[in-house]
């Protein structure tokens, strides 16, 4: 065996890309190239069998309906494989089956049996092209997906969708969440731009769902899918659940054909995010063999049954009580304000934010400051790529709103900090970006083996 462990696994993953000078790196269009993945997928003769694939893009949400769509799909009986990402505390989490984590043994093995052919391709880059991490992840996950013999796999891509070395799957179906402004650097100072990169998961003659969008945003959608003549539909707001209240175990939801549901998770926004799974789920069900029919009670209950048992973690998800401790990816306008609207709150407030420097980090703070007794701002070095405003920096910014501001070098310290300033009747919020979800996940112990 080639590794001893995860450690020197993922560096080995990561050492083209290392020695590439990517940190230099700008537009995707420019300096991204999914050619080396589709080199090695040719040379593993991957994927070798044939199964449904879904692919999901969008700037908020596509880990969600990757995991919704993926337990929808088991309910009704099929064996399903997904890929997200970031992780939060492993790279393992990157992969399931019906749920499960990849081991670390599999994860080793499959990555020490195709490294010669990443060997093979990687000799003969030039200087400043590389294999992609990311690349060789799904090549690891489409290996294993054809071990195991699964029959639907749904893929959530990484920034963008053109240039992602997971559009790479012969996917007949495309799903599109919210689309905003975000990684202007890498995708460009427009809406349009961002959502022409994210366009291009969609293949020829295939299918493509989308939440409503922005006219801006539905326009290159349209365009795109005509051009492929592609099925493009979009889910109005009578296709919506409809939120009837909030419990304490999450959402209780009108769906519709499909009955009022329980639905395990606290963030209205996945309303959105669970319709439009539904959608994926009845698309990609279609085309693979099962005796459960469409128009079948059977087939209602079983997506009833999924929707009451889907959990994604780090989504508005509640981490513990005494003080009520809420976690959630609210790093943008949009998403601030729905982790805002999801949760009951009780004072003392405490909010802890952990927003990256490449996001509106003074419009986000301004829309929690109203509503926090204290702010406490932190940073995480868990993603290099991700960069966060440094103290004095974010305190500039923040003490502008509010007057008791503190600061916290790492997550763990601003998780104490907030835990003792709300006291076990109060609340903190902790709208930070995906790595510092990670740090958080650690603090507690929490590594979901199982979703």
């Amino acid at each position: 065996m080639r590794f001893q462990n995860e450690a020197d696994a993922i560096t080995y993953v990561f050492q083209s890309i290392a020695q590439s000078g990517w940190k230099n790196r700008g537009l995707d269009e420019d300096t991204r190239d999914i050619a080396p993945t589709g080199q090695l997928l040719n040379l593993l003769e991957l994927p070798a069998k044939k199964r449904e694939y879904a692919v999901v893009t969008g700037s908020k949400g596509k880990g969600s309906v990757t995991a919704i769509t993926a337990k929808l799909l088991q309910s009704l009986g099929h064996k399903v494989g997904m890929v997200t990402s970031p992780h939060l505390t492993t790279y393992r989490q990157r992969f399931r089956i019906n749920g499960r984590m990849i081991s670390e043994a599999e994860l080793l093995r499959l990555i020490d049996e195709i490294s010669p052919a990443i060997d093979v391709i990687t000799e003969k880059l030039p200087e400043g092209k590389y294999l992609s991490p990311q690349g060789i992840f799904l090549a690891v996950a489409l290996k294993w997906f054809d071990e195991q013999d699964i029959d639907a796999a749904v893929i959530e891509v990484g920034r963008g969708g053109r240039f992602d070395d997971n559009s790479l799957v012969p996917n007949m179906l495309s799903l599109f969440t919210p689309i905003m402004l975000e990684h202007t650097r890498y995708m460009g100072s427009t809406v349009e731009r961002i959502a022409w990169h994210k366009a291009g998961i969609m293949k020829q003659k295939s299918y493509a769902y989308s939440v409503p969008q922005s006219p801006e945003v539905m326009t290159v959608l349209r365009q795109e899918a005509e051009s492929l003549h592609t099925t493009f539909e979009w889910l109005a707001p009578a296709d919506m659940g409809q939120l009837i209240e909030h419990t304490p175990e999450g959402l209780r939801v009108d769906f519709g054909r499909y009955g009022v549901v329980n639905l395990p998770m606290h963030g209205v926004y996945e309303i959105e995010n669970a319709s439009l799974s539904i959608w994926a789920a009845g698309n990609m069900h279609g085309r693979l063999d099962s005796a459960i029919h469409h128009a079948s009670a059977d087939y209602e209950a079983r997506i009833r049954a999924g929707l009451e048992s889907v959990f994604f973690p780090g989504r508005c998800q509640k981490l513990r009580e005494n003080p009520t401790v809420y976690i959630d990816g609210a790093i943008n306008i949009r998403s601030a304000k729905s982790f805002i609207e999801s949760v009951e709150l009780t004072h003392p407030v405490v909010t802890v934010l952990a927003v990256p420097t490449d996001r509106d980090v003074e419009g986000v703070y301004k829309l929690f400051a109203p509503i926090s007794d204290q702010l406490i701002l932190t940073q995480t070095p868990r993603n290099i790529t991700i960069k966060f405003p440094q103290e004095a920096q974010a305190r500039e910014v923040a003490e502008k709103l509010h007057d008791n501001v503190l600061w916290a070098d790492t997550v763990s310290d601003a998780i104490q900090l907030a835990e003792q300033s709300a006291g076990a009747a109060g609340t903190v919020l902790m709208a930070v970006a995906q790595p510092a979800i990670g740090d958080a996940m650690l603090h507690y112990g929490l590594d979901y083996e199982v979703i």
